[in-house]
């Protein structure tokens, strides 16, 4: 019996384009979430690796500006990721629905930890860009803004997992039945 298949997952032929919001099946949003969390939690943990380095390593400096430069890319991606988030809102959560009170605090949840990121940003390249070690004040920018991606992503899931949130079901699909040919979007069997 086959072990994997693929080209199924990976193809957007057949699928519907929702314009910036993806095609049927392959939102946008959440790969594009990716990248900022996996940023936001790197840069505090180099921070903490640096901070506890203190300014007599020299790798200290390192990661600092490693952390530094990794917040830079995970801001520039949550652009991406915050403007598809927003079509999603618009256009798949109605008012007045727990769905859209939890897409709400995910929303603010995630902004509130763009401006500490961007604000934590200035304060490296402004103030703090050469010094031998993080200093308390990036430091504390950057858990802050690592603990509160955890909440906004906690709430991200639920919309996703808990509440099917642009999960588009597929019932009785012929992909949970035993069978060596895979099935492609747009077609049944």
């Amino acid at each position: 019996m086959r072990k994997f298949s693929f080209r199924p997952a990976l193809t957007l032929r057949g699928r519907r384009f929702k314009g910036p919001r993806g095609w049927a099946g392959k939102p946008l949003h959440p790969p594009l979430t990716d990248v900022p969390i996996g940023a936001y939690v790197l840069a505090a943990a180099f921070d903490v690796i640096s901070f506890a380095g203190g300014e007599d390593r020299g790798w200290a400096r390192d990661f600092y500006r490693a952390g530094s430069l990794v917040l830079i890319g995970g801001a520039i991606v949550s652009v991406f990721a915050a403007a598809t988030g927003f079509w999603d809102w618009l256009e798949s959560t109605e008012k007045g629905t727990q769905a859209r009170r939890t897409a709400n605090a995910h929303a603010w949840t995630m902004i509130t930890v763009t401006v500490l990121v961007v604000v934590g940003i200035a304060v490296r390249a402004l103030g703090y860009w050469d010094e031998p070690a993080t200093p308390i004040a990036a430091l504390g920018l950057t858990l802050v803004a690592a603990a509160l991606t955890f909440v906004g992503g906690t709430l991200g899931g639920s919309l996703a997992f808990d509440y099917g949130f642009n999960v588009e079901t597929a019932g009785d699909h012929p992909v949970w039945h035993r069978s060596e040919d895979d099935v492609f979007p747009g077609h049944e069997d």
